[in-house]
């Protein structure tokens, strides 16, 4: 709005009913988001076949007010403490592109963000596309990315594959790493009823269920989780050297706030 505008306006009519105008057109613009967001995911998810990933504007406009629960924030959040200012970055299993954006584009000097589905990465490319996110189709079981890099994030993906699998991709990935490298990422605990997705080959049974992937490859493990009606999530961090919330950590976050 420029401002000749709402000067005028503010003269007219007052800040106080301005204001009230526009918070009930932001009302009803959400009001209207939310709807759509809704009718998207019901069909998405109802009719087969069953999508391997989501959009989580879904997430931001429909689910998050619906469920009171931040499990979608709280993925991207603990995934960007893990990444120090002008980090090289690699996301895999990507999906819709929206953590890319939305949390680790502001940190990082460069991000590759990865995936096999034909459809989440033109849609990673359309509507969570940034100067500094790079998003590539491709199969990290057999075309891994090369590079070596300071972080590399596999959010809510490991149960996508099998055990061998995992092994495999978690030697790559340390390959790929800088020394001081971290892995992080999440997943989701075994629902005694069966698999939470039918794309899922591996769902984790507890924290210490989780940690054995690690062990054999990284020094530092942390595994912790959250837990909510309708889902218990498991996050990790990996890496031979600091890790977040360690004491080091916390002293170099300090020192940087300093700075």
């Amino acid at each position: 709005m420029k401002r000749k505008f709402k000067i005028l306006l503010t003269k007219l009519f007052g800040k106080k009913r301005v204001l009230y105008a526009l918070k009930y057109i932001s009302l009803k613009s959400r009001n209207l988001a939310s709807f759509f967001h809704r009718v998207q995911i019901r069909y998405e998810w109802s009719v087969a076949p069953e999508p391997e990933w989501f959009d989580h504007y879904g997430d931001q406009f429909f689910n998050f007010r619906l469920s009171q629960t931040p499990l979608w924030a709280e993925r991207g959040l603990f995934g960007l403490l893990a990444i120090k200012q002008g980090a090289n970055v690699l996301e895999i299993c990507c999906g819709d592109g929206f953590n890319s954006y939305h949390f680790y584009s502001i940190r990082s000097n460069k991000i590759i963000a990865v995936d096999f589905d034909k459809d989440a990465i033109p849609h990673a490319q359309k509507y969570n596309q940034a100067k500094n996110v790079e998003f590539r189709l491709c199969d990290i079981r057999t075309e891994m990315p090369a590079g070596v890099f300071d972080n590399v994030i596999w959010d809510t993906a490991i149960e996508h594959f099998t055990e061998m699998e995992i092994a495999a991709i978690m030697q790559n990935i340390k390959n790929r790493l800088t020394p001081n490298g971290i892995l992080s990422g999440s997943t989701l605990v075994e629902n005694p009823e069966g698999k939470s997705l039918s794309h899922h080959e591996r769902e984790l049974k507890s924290k210490e269920d989780l940690r054995t992937f690690f062990e054999p490859h990284f020094k530092n493990v942390k595994v912790f989780e959250t837990k909510y009606p309708a889902r218990h999530s498991l996050y990790f961090y990996a890496s031979d050297g600091v890790l977040p919330f360690d004491k080091e950590w916390e002293c170099q976050t300090m020192k940087s706030a300093i700075n």
